[in-house]
């Protein structure tokens, strides 16, 4: 095996990887999990209260 074919291989499996990960993260049975990461920053329950106790300072002045 030459440099080229080598080449030629590892791209064919970078495409084919590349594929999966698409199929993977369009897959209608991912919806709901990437639908409730993506909504998870809004949901202030017990984060609000952890930021109102601390106090941010800045030391490097």
């Amino acid at each position: 095996m030459d440099y080229g074919t080598l080449r030629g291989i590892f791209t064919v499996l970078i495409f084919v990887l590349f594929i999966i990960i698409v199929l993977w993260a369009y897959n209608k049975n991912r919806k709901s999990s990437f639908d409730e990461a993506a909504n998870s920053i809004f949901d202030d329950d017990n984060n609000d209260n952890v930021n109102k106790d601390k106090q941010e300072t800045n030391n490097n002045v």
